[in-house]
């Protein structure tokens, strides 16, 4: 088994090379707005997981993802190629490919934060000009000294 940084050096040189395979040498047009994200590679360097996303061409359009794991799929196989003619390990690791959903998670992180920042401003914006509602600090009772001996 190797050790884990050998696994973490050959996930980010595969990342690099599957990138850059994206990019320049793979000609599917449902491939062009796919960005490789992430890549984890197991503990015996067999297989490897790229995690990737796909950029919208606009904000009012979904991303075809459908399409390009068709596409990714259809290339796993140059791909894998490029991988093994380029690290120089004795067994190139199988590839497979993962929709990486971290983009839409902090997406919907940042929606229900600015939401909650909204109710705290309107909590604020209420409470303004508010007095309690009955003494200002109704657990403080006065006190009484007890001069009986």
């Amino acid at each position: 088994m190797a050790d884990t940084a050998r696994a973490r050096k050959l996930a980010k040189r595969i990342s690099q090379i599957v990138a850059s395979a994206l990019e320049h040498e793979v000609k599917d047009p449902r491939l062009a707005r796919v960005t490789i994200t992430d890549t984890k590679v197991t503990g015996d360097l067999h297989d490897a997981t790229v995690y990737y996303t796909v950029l919208g061409e606009r904000l009012d359009v979904e991303p075809d993802y459908v399409g390009a794991a068709l596409a990714l799929e259809k290339a796993k196989g140059v791909l894998r190629s490029m991988v093994g003619a380029q690290t120089g390990v004795r067994f190139t690791p199988t590839l497979t490919f993962m929709t990486d959903t971290v983009p839409d998670e902090a997406r919907k992180m940042e929606e229900l934060l600015a939401k909650a920042q909204a109710a705290d401003a309107e909590v604020a914006r209420r409470s303004a000009g508010a007095s309690p509602a009955g003494e200002a600090d109704p657990y403080r009772a006065p006190r009484e000294d007890d001069d009986e001996d």
